[in-house]
């Protein structure tokens, strides 16, 4: 059996081809039969039926039009299969980015969008040939716990108009604390026809979940409640009414208006896209490994993830992502590889290529309904709840996220979050660290050893010995380092055992430095002992090294040498 530093000792750093290149060049080298294909096929039909509602749906929210929606889907979507670094993500407009582009349209216009699109996709791809796609994945799950519900309750709030059709006297507001004055006030307005295909849509929804799971009820959902208004010829908002239908063939590509001012205008939108579109599709990543026990690729992903987002943005599309619930669907399917994603958006293309005069019947209520079943869907309610009730600091981190998320700004909540955790983390951190006075062990074969122990050492007044134990860093230095200050004063050697510190860092190494310059000044020998090769090497970086300190294996042979120099 190999030992630990064996392993270590055998493992190399992964080339370039090895961190970049696609899953699908993967699957293609292990061998792609028919049988790969039939399997790829059914997933990505499957995954395209569930798509194509949800894509419109999102781009409606997000103040898009619902082709620019499905144009997002089958560009971003089939870059994101083609190039990524999971065999299993589905990309495409998400659900998380309907507040940040909304309210990007609002401020910067759809000319704004696709250009914060386009910076995004470039942040991305310099983010995964920097190697962060390992560091991004580090996000505290109480802050994504907290944003993804809070997202979740901004697009139910801005789907409240729709659902029930009111008419509201000017624009909608688009802060929450804005935005439920004027829907209260317009509740007069109530459209029965509107909000009965609304709950129709919803019913349909949730009851073929539980009696059909199989069937894609957002479909069954979309088509039926088209079906009535074509039918009955209801007088409510429509696709064809509010956008004048979908367009039957994809746009050619081309670049917004470009200028300097509009650059520095969109780079905070393009930071925030670039952010949560990262966070977002790894943790997609993340969800497919643990349901296929594969792993992915995460630098290469994001880079996939910035060509994608590229490429919608030249095709007017909005910002993509790696999509968790249209992955899930992805994996249950059956699909084998990077090719279920990229038939899916081949299907979608068909759809707007065939079908596209069909979907100016859809009811802006019904996707709304879609809409308001997905946001209930997106809030992790176990884990809400579970958070709330495991400590005051993860509860404090979660609670914050998300009141920033609903009142304030999501980039902002997800930093604020990010923080809150790391301090929390670091907390929890010093308090695991600690010093403790510590008795040489004496070796009951003590004939064996090289150096004799002086086993009078351990009464020894004027030898103090302590150990560190735990991550010797900056949370735990001013602790650990008052406490040593102290017995400089009271002792002539002093053995610190440094056996059970598997780290420290600079701080911790400048605390040491600072303690060895006292000792040195009162006549105190230091002695530091059992450091592990990381920790030695640390530590000689750092100019704490001999004469200055005294190197020991053992806690014998520090004593030993204390004796001697005494």
């Amino acid at each position: 059996m190999s030992s630990a530093a064996d392993t270590k000792s055998q493992y190399t750093e992964p080339t370039f081809a090895e961190l970049f290149t696609p899953k699908l060049v993967t699957v293609i080298r292990e061998g792609y039969s028919l049988a790969n294909l039939r399997a790829d096929a059914i997933a990505g039909l499957t995954v395209a039926i569930v798509a194509l509602p949800l894509s419109m749906a999102i781009a409606i929210a997000s103040g898009a039009s619902p082709a620019q929606g499905l144009y997002s889907a089958i560009v971003g979507g089939f870059l994101v299969s083609a190039l990524g670094g999971s065999r299993f993500q589905i990309g495409g407009p998400a659900g998380a980015f309907i507040v940040l582009v909304a309210a990007t349209v609002q401020a910067h216009g759809m000319d704004g969008v696709i250009l914060a699109t386009l910076m995004a996709g470039l942040m991305l791809m310099a983010a995964g040939y920097l190697r962060l796609g390992t560091y991004i994945k580090f996000i505290p799950y109480p802050v994504t716990v907290g944003f993804t519900a809070g997202i979740a309750v901004i697009i139910f709030a801005s789907q409240i108009k729709e659902l029930l059709g009111l008419t509201l006297s000017g624009p909608e507001p688009g802060p929450l604390l804005e935005k439920l004055p004027s829907l209260w006030a317009a509740l007069g307005t109530i459209q029965p026809a509107a909000f009965g295909l609304a709950l129709a849509s919803i019913g349909i929804i949730v009851g073929l979940r539980m009696l059909r799971p199989r069937w894609p009820g957002m479909l069954v959902a979309v088509v039926v409640t088209a079906a009535a208004v074509a039918f009955f010829s209801l007088d409510v908002p429509t696709i064809g009414t509010r956008y004048g239908g979908i367009p039957s063939s994809l746009p050619a590509p081309q670049l917004p208006a470009l200028s300097f001012d509009k650059l520095i205008a969109v780079f905070p939108n393009a930071i925030a896209f670039a952010l949560l579109g990262s966070i977002e599709s790894l943790l997609s990543a993340v969800v497919a490994d643990g349901m296929t026990g594969r792993r992915h690729r995460s630098n290469c992903e994001l880079v996939a993830q910035g060509v994608a987002n590229i490429g919608s943005g030249l095709f007017g599309g909005i910002c993509v992502t790696g999509t968790i619930a249209r992955t899930a669907t992805n994996v249950r399917a059956g699909a084998h590889g990077p090719v279920a994603g990229m038939l899916h958006s081949v299907f979608l293309l068909v759809f707007i290529l065939v079908a596209a005069p069909l979907a100016s019947s859809i009811p802006l209520a019904a996707l709304s309904g879609v809409l308001a079943v997905v946001s209930w869907n997106m809030i992790e309610k176990h884990a809400f709840a579970m958070l709330l009730r495991a400590s005051p600091g993860d509860a404090a981190v979660l609670l914050t996220t998300f009141g920033l998320t609903i009142f304030r700004d999501l980039t902002e909540a997800i930093v604020v979050g990010f923080a809150l955790g790391s301090v929390l983390f670091i907390h929890r951190m010093s308090k695991v660290a600690g010093i403790e006075a510590s008795a040489p062990m004496v070796a009951e074969d003590i004939a064996d050893r090289q150096v004799q122990y002086d086993e009078n050492a351990a009464s020894d007044p004027d030898i103090v010995i302590y150990r560190i134990t735990g991550v010797f860093f900056f949370g735990a230095a001013a602790a650990i380092g008052s406490v040593l200050d102290r017995i400089v004063d009271t002792s002539k050697a002093l053995v610190i055992d440094l056996s059970a510190v598997p780290f420290l860092d600079s701080t911790a190494t400048n605390t040491l430095e600072v303690l060895a310059h006292k000792a040195r000044r009162h006549g105190v020998s230091l002695h530091l002992t059992g450091m592990s090769k990381g920790v030695r090497a640390d530590l000689l970086a750092h100019g704490v090294a001999p004469p200055m300190v005294q190197f020991a294996v053992t806690i014998e042979e520090a004593v030993h040498q204390a004796h001697q120099r005494a």
